[in-house]
């Protein structure tokens, strides 16, 4: 029987509002107690994403090891890698009942690097702090040889002699993914398929920059400096700032975090993303038709515009579901999600660019031109050059 979203009687986790409209995350069991174990760990992570993300990986792991009966007095790194195999990690053993049942999927690659990590974490720091089971301690502090990678990262990374591993983790975890597009004609398909004004501009945006939705959705008017030479003195085009911000009332906030402030009324820093003609011109239509009718004054760019809460700012789950539906009225094949304009405009960047990493590295504010050359500079299976070049090997060029 599959598990019900909704927890009752079971550990949850709770988020917890601090002053200033940031959040917190432990995990508390049925009568509201806090399970003090989880509560240490993710303590270490307060004011970041990354204890959101643990939480909530942690407390799938706790209730599978109810079920099982351990305890972290008790538990083996055995025991920890059949929760791993019951969440979908390939392991070379029995792990008994699977945890993730229908409709819940197994995890995938990234979810499991996730949860490798965070037991890892987790048991080290429990164990450590309660000084027990000192045999899942050693079996969890293991290390492996330093890599060319490893060395160019680090600092006197020549001098490494070994570095933390994670027996956990997918021994050789895929290194070239090939990120899911847009399908042919979807910006126009979908620029039609969209009803107001609002919508066209966050399709606009998505299309025309690499913005993420925390990101997108997360903006303040402050933050757009739409025309040429501002006062931010950071860029002479018109562009948008993405600034991280914990208290948001739509909880959206940006993935990264860079330093930002605001002087004199004047955001300056942030992650800065260039903003095309188009994406001017339906900013100004929405401002001046949907956000002149309903907005209410929180200074938040996007806002609802039907429900109880109209005028409120729009979430970042109500912008996937406004594509999802735009993608099928115009009859486009999958779904469509934020990520893949991501994907396709660091795709187009990289083929106007003659494959430069660089370019697209700096367009699309991506962490490392490394990365880029790894998961977009392979070619297009079905490009002409692709074409051409395989029927000159086989011996049928014209």
């Amino acid at each position: 029987m599959a598990r019900s979203r909704v927890v009752l009687g079971d550990l949850r986790v709770q988020v917890l509002e601090r002053a200033g409209g940031s959040r917190s995350y432990t995990i508390v069991w049925p009568d509201g107690s806090v399970d003090e174990e989880a509560d240490c760990f993710l303590r270490q992570f307060d004011g970041s994403g990354t204890q959101k993300t643990y939480a909530y990986s942690l407390v799938d792991h706790l209730r599978w090891r109810i079920r099982e009966g351990l305890t972290t007095e008790a538990i083996t790194l055995l025991d920890v890698k059949r929760y791993m195999g019951a969440v979908g990690a390939k392991v070379p053993m029995p792990f008994g009942q699977p945890w993730r049942l229908p409709p819940q999927r197994p995890y995938g690659d990234s979810a499991l690097q996730v949860a490798a990590a965070c037991l890892k974490g987790f048991y080290l720091s429990s164990c450590a702090r309660n000084g027990v089971n000192d045999e899942l301690r050693g079996a969890l502090s293991v290390t492996r040889l330093p890599t060319t990678m490893d060395r160019s990262r680090a600092f006197l990374g020549h001098v490494k002699k070994s570095m933390p591993a994670n027996p956990l983790a997918r021994k050789n975890p895929p290194r070239r993914r090939h990120p899911k597009m847009l399908p042919d004609g979807a910006k126009p398909d979908l620029l039609e398929a969209v009803n107001t004004a609002r919508d066209e501009m966050v399709v606009r945006w998505l299309a025309d920059t690499s913005l993420r939705i925390g990101g997108l959705t997360g903006l303040h008017l402050v933050d757009l400096h739409l025309r040429e030479n501002a006062a931010c003195g950071e860029c002479k085009s018109p562009h948008l700032h993405v600034c991280h911000r914990g208290g948001n009332p739509n909880r959206a906030a940006a993935k990264i975090k860079p330093d930002w402030e605001m002087v004199d009324g004047v955001i300056t820093g942030g992650e800065i993303y260039r903003a095309s003609p188009a994406m001017i011109s339906t900013y100004f239509a929405y401002m001046t038709t949907d956000y002149a009718k309903y907005a209410t004054g929180h200074g938040m760019l996007l806002i609802q515009l039907a429900g109880v809460n109209t005028g409120e700012p729009w979430t970042a789950d109500a912008a996937r579901g406004m594509l999802r539906r735009a993608g099928r009225r115009a009859e486009l094949p999958g779904r469509i999600t934020p990520k893949a304009f991501r994907h396709q405009f660091t795709n187009d960047v990289l083929d106007v660019s003659d494959g430069d990493p660089h370019i697209a590295k700096t367009v699309g504010n991506w962490a490392s031109a490394r990365m880029v050359d790894e998961v977009y500079g392979h070619p297009d299976l079905h490009s002409a050059e692709f074409t051409a070049a395989l029927r000159t090997v086989w011996g049928e060029a014209e």
